[in-house]
């Protein structure tokens, strides 16, 4: 089969949201290893103040993991699967845990702006470097931003736009934003991007966008599944994908995406393949850290930091 890309797969994952939790639950030490991830992000042990964007949270795992280890840290949920994300704001958060339906592809580096969110009750939308919808549970988005482009905010307070400094928006809070980046605006002091990375279309593409939503000396840490270029690891993964994962995805009705899911490792970077893909995008001290247990060789957290130097081609 074909990898599934953009909106189809995003579709497969809206699709996949009821029993994605299931699935992952059995997974010996799919959170402990989120977590052990977070903390690779060396941000200490008092994060007062901190702005972390989780850049495709999912369900909320990765978001789960970060407020256990960053407490008191100002966390942005991404995602651009709407029923992923309805599943996630359905748990229980602190107030300084946000969610923003969008596509990674879609936000905007810093200085571009991520374009106004607009307020989803009064339609305002205006002022500087692209602040978008932050709105919490029970609110509409709120926000403002001058950036590029055009940009709009309608519905339910659902905020939509690239920037250009103009929003308009009418509605009830639904606290999420969607669409080009709203809600989402630099700088932050980390980014962490959980199995997210081998699912874009153009990964150097979003490299780039988190490059520029990252504070200078900002950390990156993205869990991936990043084989380590050895045959044994690579067959360990197919003979647990086709042995587990796959026929109790197909149980649940979602074959299509695991199967994609299994195809999107064996097909891209290994571990040094992407740690040199980051660094050309305009990160240093970059690293790639094993997981333990059976995934060992096959998961790791690739931790980076932005450089002064500027972002440059691959």
């Amino acid at each position: 089969m074909t990898r599934l890309h953009d909106a189809e797969l995003a579709a497969a994952f809206d699709r996949a949201a009821h029993g994605y939790d299931t699935l992952v639950a059995a997974n010996p030490g799919y959170h402990a290893h989120l977590r052990r991830s977070a903390r690779r992000l060396g941000l200490g042990r008092s994060p007062e103040g901190l702005r972390v964007l989780d850049l495709g949270c999912g369900t909320g795992a990765s978001t789960a993991a970060l407020a256990a280890v960053l407490p008191g840290a100002e966390i942005t949920a991404v995602d651009a699967s709407a029923g992923m994300l309805e599943r996630a704001r359905a748990k229980r958060w602190p107030a300084r845990v946000t969610f923003v339906h969008a596509s990674a592809e879609d936000l905007t580096g810093a200085g571009a702006g991520a374009g106004s969110g607009g307020d989803g009750r009064t339609g305002a939308g205006s002022g500087n470097g692209g602040q978008g919808g932050t709105g919490g549970p029970d609110e509409g988005g709120t926000g403002a931003g001058t950036a590029t482009g055009t940009g709009t905010a309608t519905g339910a307070g659902i905020a939509t736009g690239t920037g250009a400094g103009t929003a308009t928006g009418i509605g009830t809070g639904a606290g999420t934003g969607i669409g080009a980046g709203a809600g989402v605006s630099g700088p932050f002091d980390a980014v962490f991007a959980a199995y997210l990375f081998r699912n874009v279309t153009d990964p150097d593409a979003v490299l780039a966008r988190v490059h520029g939503l990252l504070a200078p000396g900002g950390r990156l840490a993205a869990h991936e599944y990043t084989l380590s270029g050895r045959w044994a690891h690579r067959a360990l993964w197919t003979a647990v994908s086709r042995g587990l994962v796959l026929p109790v995805a197909t149980a649940l009705g979602d074959g299509p995406l695991y199967r994609h899911l299994w195809r999107s490792v064996v097909e891209f970077d290994t571990a040094a393949a992407f740690t040199d893909r980051v660094r050309a995008a305009g990160f240093d001290r970059v690293r790639a850290l094993p997981l333990p247990g059976w995934q060992t060789g096959i998961t790791h957290t690739v931790v980076a930091r932005r450089a002064d130097r500027p972002a440059g081609p691959r």
